[in-house]
């Protein structure tokens, strides 16, 4: 059979994000295709809105011959309507972090997420085929018991970090001092603490003439963000910047400034600001754990001891001596060669190809009064955000 359409469908289109920078490129390639090809979202970047239509938009669009990319993630009411819809689907899964990371420090997201995970498994039956965007995720996919898994390739795409940079902060740090950098959210699983930790030691043990530069949004984890500052103080560590969420521009002004990219992250599916070092050619050390192996594909520095004076020790050696330099550098060039070299697009209808030649699973089961709980969610959804007072002199 041939497919009418094939629609993606997200719970939010977000500015700079590695998810967003894969959707956008998915639709080019099947636009270019010829395929009729819409992105439908709960929320999008005031900057992408025009770019999108309304989740609910997507009923009156869906058909049977149509495919669905569904972009999983936790919470979503995009993902239940989706589900509910007779339209044929791909799950693109970029993974849920455990929720585990997430207690002492944000109750809701630990709520989310393990009701994220356990909403996962309900598609198991639901889909035509589940992509993975790294290896790492496809086995958990294969794991939770999906018939008929892959692996779509996050789009390399960094144009973002092309325009003009923008010096209005970065540049106070353009100076004769070693600039470690982490770019990603402020975020447990990050283990941004450790981060910090190593950046003493090889303050204290090397080079006092150093700093560390923190890029990335904390929104919802001021109380991890706290213990992060009361770390910095009680180690008695100066030079620990946390710039919070940047643009692109200023994004491509903190690569610039930045000697050394050092990761700590204990839970990652890719981790895009891996390869985005790798682009701007500044030198990465990273923590061995889940997807992040993989996506160094033999580039960078990995370590599995995580003593800071050890992880320091390997971070001096890099920054001290230029045939190291040199070396991890090339090593990184061609793991980024490598991933520019795979055929996004062709893999990508390969897959849709894949889904329209085979045969039909059985529609999607939903209660008979799904549409109707739909919209009274939605409704209370609506006093709970604009009439809160409302909303909690509901009865329970």
């Amino acid at each position: 059979m041939s497919l009418r359409a094939v629609h993606q469908v997200l719970a939010t289109l977000g500015y700079g994000d590695a998810i967003g920078h894969e959707a956008l490129g998915i639709q080019r390639v099947l636009r270019a295709s010829g395929y009729d090809s819409e992105i439908f979202v709960e929320t999008a970047d005031t900057r992408l809105e025009d770019l999108t239509y309304d989740y609910r938009d997507l009923v009156d669009a869906s058909h049977p011959d149509n495919l669905l990319i569904h972009h999983f993630s936790i919470g979503s009411r995009a993902s239940r309507v989706a589900y509910a819809l007779p339209d044929r689907m791909a799950l693109v899964y970029h993974n849920i972090t455990p929720p585990e990371y997430f207690v002492g420090v944000h109750k809701q997201l630990v709520e989310l997420c393990w009701k994220g995970r356990r909403e996962l498994k309900a598609y198991v039956d639901r889909c035509d085929m589940a992509l993975g965007d790294s290896e790492f995720n496809r086995l958990e996919l294969e794991a939770l018991g999906f018939p008929d898994t892959g692996v779509l390739p996050v789009v390399p795409d960094f144009s973002h970090l092309a325009g003009a940079h923008d010096w209005r902060v970065a540049g106070q740090f353009d100076d004769e001092r070693t600039n470690f950098l982490f770019v990603g959210r402020m975020i447990p699983n990050k283990r941004i603490e450790n981060v910090i930790r190593i950046f003493h030691a090889y303050r204290t043990r090397f080079n006092p003439r150093s700093r560390l530069l923190l890029v990335g949004s904390h929104g919802g984890f001021d109380k991890y963000l706290t213990m992060l500052h009361q770390l910095v103080a009680a180690l008695g560590t100066p030079d620990v910047h946390f710039s919070g969420h940047v643009s692109n521009e200023e994004l491509a002004a903190y690569y610039d400034v930045a000697d050394l990219f050092l990761c700590a992250s204990e839970h990652e599916g890719f981790c895009v600001p891996l390869v985005e070092a790798f682009h701007m050619r500044v030198p990465v050390v990273a923590y061995a754990a889940t997807a992040v192996p993989a996506t160094l594909d033999g580039g960078g520095v990995l370590y599995d001891d995580r003593d800071p004076h050890h992880v320091a020790a390997l971070v001096d050696a890099v920054l001290s001596d230029q045939t190291i330099a040199d070396n991890v550098l090339a090593a990184q060039d061609a793991a980024l060669s490598r991933l520019l070299g795979k055929d996004f697009g062709g893999t990508l209808l390969g897959f849709v190809d894949r889904i329209a030649g085979s045969p039909r699973r059985t529609g999607p089961r939903v209660a008979f009064d799904f549409w109707d709980q739909l919209r009274a969610y939605e409704r209370l959804e609506e006093l709970r955000m604009f009439r809160p007072a409302v909303f909690k002199g509901l009865p329970e």
